[in-house]
């Protein structure tokens, strides 16, 4: 796992939430920021456990998930790079409602709680920024469930291909997209089984809409595997 040093302060003032803060403000925060170095598998924190702050992603991915008494897990988000988890909780004061995990060797800092809410007394222009950033998680939630309810397993494995891969490359007409976890996690977030899931990979593949490569995913026509979807 790599250990790589980061300024603080730089990478807070990329994240969204913190974008628009001064050297001061940022620097305050920094003060009450944990770097955390987590191994692939490791738990940040269970259901039930007390959420005293949140986290943003340096590299790595992490899973949020439900787990059931039988073992069976639903992945509700996946969180890479640059993007946040944890503040909703934290602001209700109440316990985490999933258990995140780490995908692959990660690096993530932790914000307390408490400097959090020192800057939305300092800043009004802060606290609207957090109330955005939570909207938008709510909106994004809110079309995940709609995708969930209103469309089949193939729009939702094709919507995912077309969209849902930040390790993207487009060539040409075409687009390579790397499946950033494994087919039963992404199957998982997409409400289906991982047999579902291979199958509908399958098809696409017979019909010459993908090409399937490990990971990698070769779509030769963006236009023509987004018409399916319709």
């Amino acid at each position: 796992m790599l250990n790589v040093p980061i300024k603080v302060q730089t990478f807070l003032a990329n994240v969204p939430l913190f974008r628009e803060l001064g050297s001061e403000e940022l620097d305050r925060i920094a003060l009450n920021t944990q770097q955390v170095h987590a191994e692939k598998g490791d738990i940040l924190f269970r259901r039930g456990d007390p959420a005293l702050g949140f986290y943003i992603v340096v590299y790595g991915q992490v899973k949020l998930a439900f787990s059931s008494p039988r073992g069976d897990e639903k992945v509700v988000d996946l969180n890479g790079p640059g993007q946040s988890f944890g503040e909703a909780v934290m602001f209700m004061e109440r316990p985490h409602v999933v258990t995140a995990q780490t995908l692959s060797d990660s690096m993530l800092l932790y914000v307390g709680r408490e400097v959090v809410f020192e800057e939305l007394e300092r800043d009004p222009k802060f606290v609207r920024r957090m109330i955005a950033g939570l909207s938008s998680r709510l909106h994004r939630l809110m079309s995940d469930l709609e995708s969930d309810s209103l469309h089949s397993g193939t729009q939702r494995v094709i919507g995912y291909l077309l969209c849902g891969s930040e390790e993207s490359s487009s060539t040409g007409s075409g687009l390579e997209v790397t499946l950033t976890a494994t087919k039963g996690v992404i199957a998982s977030r997409l409400s289906v089984t991982q047999e579902h899931f291979s199958r509908i990979l399958h098809d696409l593949s017979a019909r010459g809409l993908i090409e399937v490569h490990g990971r990698s995913i070769y779509i030769p026509d963006v236009a023509k595997l987004r018409a399916c979807s319709n």
